[in-house]
């Protein structure tokens, strides 16, 4: 008792066990493809999210322990390179069963209030919770190479804010920002110019919706389609391979 207080107070979070941990590594196809180092450092991660961050079920779903654990290690992968700084700002993570509707407005020039309902897969605020929608981060997993990652979506979001803006540019060294926003401008205003050109695109073509969702769905191929980012948008992939480190699929063809 009294060490788990001494943690508590230092602020470390109680390990993950290593039953715990296999079972994790076994139904995350993106962690059993990272190497024995990488495991570890995500594993490090993990335990750290667990313990800052309050994961919160709704609609009735149920979550144990494991399903809390393999939730925590998804949303770190982005973390790899950039570290537990990732974490910062925010405090919950909320859990939907399925897709979940929220209302939208918008109030036009001409003073008109306009509202809708959106169906999402997944919602990242600047400084609020992060949502998710488990049946789609199931089907990530039961799919990982098929492009998609609710889970690393949302987060590049997070680490995207963490400078305060929410433009497709994370913190980073001055130099590399420069080259950074210079290459993403880049390819993201061709990518667009090909989407409004009506082109069947091997990218998601919800990335042609601004700055910062190209930088999230291009983070989704990074880790579940990088040789088709790498063929697709080159610049951007060499990019994302030094932000958040090689791919776990980088040597599959």
């Amino acid at each position: 008792m009294r060490s788990l207080i001494r943690r508590l107070f230092a602020g470390t979070p109680p390990p993950v066990s290593d039953t715990d941990w296999s079972a994790t590594v076994d139904r995350l196809p993106w962690v059993r493809a990272l190497d024995a180092a990488a495991q570890v450092k995500l594993r490090g991660l993990g335990a750290r999210f667990l313990h800052r961050k309050t994961i919160t079920p709704v609609g009735g779903l149920t979550l144990d322990d494991r399903a809390r654990l393999a939730l925590a290690t998804l949303c770190c992968l982005p973390l790899l390179e950039f570290g537990e700084e990732g974490l910062h700002g925010w405090s919950q993570l909320i859990v939907y069963p399925d897709a979940f509707r929220v209302n939208r407005s918008h109030l036009d020039a001409a003073g008109v209030l306009h509202e809708w309902d959106d169906e999402l897969i997944g919602e990242s605020w600047d400084s609020g919770p992060m949502v998710l929608s488990w049946a789609d981060v199931q089907s990530d997993i039961d799919e990982p190479d098929a492009g998609f990652c609710v889970a690393v979506h949302e987060m590049a979001h997070k680490i995207d804010a963490l400078d305060g803006v929410l433009d497709g540019t994370p913190p980073l060294p001055r130099d590399w920002q420069r080259a950074w926003a210079a290459d993403f401008q880049r390819s993201f205003d061709a990518f667009v110019a090909r989407v409004d050109a009506g082109e069947t695109m091997p990218i998601d073509p919800y990335a042609a919706e601004a700055p910062e969702e190209f930088f999230a769905v291009c983070s989704e191929y990074h880790f579940s389609a990088p040789a088709l980012l790498r063929e697709f948008l080159p610049d951007v992939a060499a990019h994302l391979a030094r932000f958040y480190g090689p791919s776990p699929f980088a040597t599959r063809a």
